[in-house]
């Protein structure tokens, strides 16, 4: 493994004994692969994040806990790393635990390890279970929620949309297209218990409850996060609701709502309005194919940005106190999206 870095550094970037380190290193016995992987998944942190780290200045190593589908926690690493060259002078350093396993133990193991480490604040997007919130009030770091908040626990600051607001947007938006006519919705969300699925999901049921015309609501759960999962439950719904007119996903799942929109053409059924969230190159490309008629965002960076101001606020390094702010939501467009080279 050629790298530029002192042992020292490539620990503290992997969370293991420099002892460890040195073993992996030189090709020693007594290690197990993972370890391995650990390793040469620091030095490559340490390459993309080269440019952040000077001699000067203070470092706050913060970790990065993330349970979703590997597009999504891709979007969270480099909304991450795009946004290090404006924290200066603080020097960031990001580890990322990247977990697309539905499993809480995993989580609850992860942030008792980091607890154990040498870390200076932690940014977490997982399940508002018990067991997570047990973990994150066992823990001695300063913990920011992003995306999906965990109210009940004594995280310093909640980082991204407010959504219910966002729920009710996408409800807002439904009933302008559909107006008075007739039609049913169909909700796609995915597994778990994210705390921001289910607020989306409360506010988007309100905000219809309060509209002239009543309409029924059809949900799917993408429980096994897979493509073709999507499609045979959108398939199933269709046959049961022949009334279907519009749909609203709820969630960023593995293909999902490129499955939705195949779904619907293999039944040789139409609808007339699909809002969806969040702005990644999928939902870009169906937003410009028409397939997406609106998509509710929020900047990434701006919610990390504002995690790691918390995390310095909450070590000293920065003055005020920690306030949470929700993102405001973004209604994208065919005509305000980013550019194709997106």
């Amino acid at each position: 493994m050629k790298h530029p870095y002192r042992i020292r550094e490539i620990a503290a970037q992997s969370g293991l004994s420099e002892a460890t380190v040195d073993r992996v290193l030189h090709g020693r016995g007594g290690v197990r692969e993972s370890t391995i992987r650990e390793v040469r998944q620091a030095i490559s942190d340490l390459d993309r994040q080269r440019s952040q780290v000077r001699l000067g200045g203070r470092t706050f190593m913060v970790d990065v806990i993330v349970q979703a589908p590997p597009r999504f926690s891709a979007a969270i690493r480099a909304a991450l790393e795009a946004e290090l060259p404006g924290l200066r002078p603080a020097v960031i350093r990001a580890r990322f635990h990247l977990l697309d396993h539905p499993s809480a133990t995993e989580v609850v193991s992860v942030l008792e390890r980091v607890g154990r480490g040498r870390s200076h604040g932690v940014i977490l997007k997982a399940p508002d279970v018990p067991e997570i919130v047990a973990a994150v009030r066992r823990g001695n770091v300063p913990l920011v929620t992003l995306v999906t908040d965990l109210p009940t626990s004594p995280r310093i600051a909640y980082a991204g949309i407010d959504n219910r607001a966002a729920g009710a947007t996408a409800a807002y938006l439904i009933q302008q297209w559909l107006a008075d006519r007739a039609g049913d919705v169909l909700v796609v969300r995915g597994r778990g218990a994210f705390r921001g699925e289910d607020e989306r999901e409360t506010g988007f049921r309100a905000e219809l409850r309060g509209q002239d015309v009543r309409r029924r609501l059809i949900e799917v759960v993408d429980a096994e996060d897979r493509a073709d999962a999507v499609r045979a439950g959108i398939r199933e719904a269709l046959a049961a609701n022949p009334s279907v007119r519009a749909i609203y996903s709820l969630y960023a799942g593995a293909g999902g709502n490129a499955a939705v929109v195949a779904a619907f053409a293999a039944q040789r059924r139409r609808y007339d309005v699909f809002v969806a969230h969040d702005l990644d190159e999928e939902n870009t490309a169906l937003l410009r194919e028409r397939k997406l008629s609106a998509v509710l965002h929020h900047d990434l960076r701006t919610d990390l940005r504002r995690a790691c101001h918390a995390i310095m606020q909450a070590q000293g390094a920065l003055p005020g106190p920690i306030r949470t702010n929700p993102s405001a939501v973004q209604v994208i467009t065919p005509h305000n999206a980013p550019p194709a080279e997106f």
